[in-house]
């Protein structure tokens, strides 16, 4: 799983995570989310903005947790392959019925 690595760059700055969030101008709630890598996405302008601020590279702003990321995707897969098969049965049903009613 890809997260922001942000806290340890604050730290290594020295600065806060309330002095980051008054550099930004976005919502404290937004904010807390990105920085507690609650969120799914972050806009590439953000991206450089933090990267700027903290002076850091995109390589240094973000890090993958391989064992996360591992998990994640066979839960994926075992879910994707679940509904699939939900709907493959689902079209076939509907499809035979239509069929047995002629």
């Amino acid at each position: 799983m890809v997260r922001l690595n942000i806290l340890p760059l604050l730290e290594k700055k020295g600065k806060t995570k309330y002095w980051l969030y008054k550099q930004l101008g976005m919502s404290y709630q937004n904010f807390n989310r990105m920085v507690q890598n609650e969120t799914s996405s972050i806009k590439l302008e953000r991206i450089e903005i933090l990267c700027q601020l903290l002076d850091c590279t995109p390589n240094e702003l973000f890090t993958i947790d391989w064992e996360i990321a591992d998990n994640a995707e066979s839960f994926t897969s075992k879910h994707t392959e679940t509904k699939s098969a939900e709907k493959c049965e689902t079209m076939l049903s509907s499809h035979f019925s239509a069929f047995f009613l002629f």
